[in-house]
């Protein structure tokens, strides 16, 4: 199973911390954000990770290079302009393959145990279903929510509502719509499976942050210092 982190993002709400440097080379707890997740990602048995990128794409090569310095192959799906979540994940499809793969927003930061979504790609290939999403609560920051769990099975209307964490795990088949180089959110494709009764997920209740800004930056800081002391 391969794993992609999003990485294409601009950081607008990191400003100026991103005006020189790419969101996903931030430091928190000694090491860039993306290191945190390609150290998971081997931890948890990947070998295979693609990172899409844009905004000074070229800095985040330059510091991960293929991956060998973290046990992992790394390939590159370079974007002129950011596409968006499903745009950027459908123009790197050539680079993920047919099988299941797991989809991880490089700017989050979350303990759930990424070796357990391995099955879930083996699950969502012998299924009709195109999607296991991470759910965790809702955040101050973002009281109402996203989709509603019940069991199994994520609706995108109901009460009680949990956020998306931003991990994800896919078929190729979902996004068979996009075309190839534009722009295309995630949420309008998983509403529409939702609706067929094709999207599922879990509830993780564990660590999770959107460091989308430089206060939630130095808060995941101190949390990995306390964790590493």
């Amino acid at each position: 199973m391969r794993a992609m982190i999003l990485a294409a993002g601009r950081g607008e709400r990191m400003r100026p911390l991103t005006d020189a440097c790419p969101k996903p080379l931030l430091v928190a707890g000694g090491r860039p954000l993306i290191a945190w997740h390609l150290e998971r990602l081997r931890m948890a048995g990947f070998t295979d990770v693609v990172i899409n990128h844009a905004h000074l794409g070229t800095m985040i090569e330059a510091a991960l290079g293929d991956g060998r310095q973290f046990g992992l192959h790394v390939a590159y799906s370079a974007e002129t302009e950011a596409l968006e979540t499903a745009g950027g994940v459908r123009q790197a499809l050539a680079l993920l393959g047919d099988a299941p793969f797991l989809v991880i927003n490089g700017d989050v930061f979350c303990d759930a145990d990424l070796a357990a979504l391995r099955p879930v790609g083996a699950g969502l290939a012998a299924t009709d279903d195109l999607a296991h999403l991470v759910m965790v609560p809702n955040p101050d920051h973002h009281p109402g929510g996203d989709f509603r769990l019940d069991g199994e099975r994520l609706h995108r209307d109901g009460e009680p509502r949990l956020t998306f964490s931003g991990i994800g795990v896919y078929r190729p088949a979902l996004f068979a719509a996009v075309a190839a180089g534009t722009k295309a959110p995630l949420g309008p494709l998983l509403r529409e499976a939702m609706d067929a009764g094709r999207v599922r997920g879990a509830l993780h209740r564990g660590y999770w942050l959107d460091v989308g800004t430089p206060q939630r930056l130095a808060a995941l800081d101190r949390h990995l210092r306390q964790v590493i002391d």
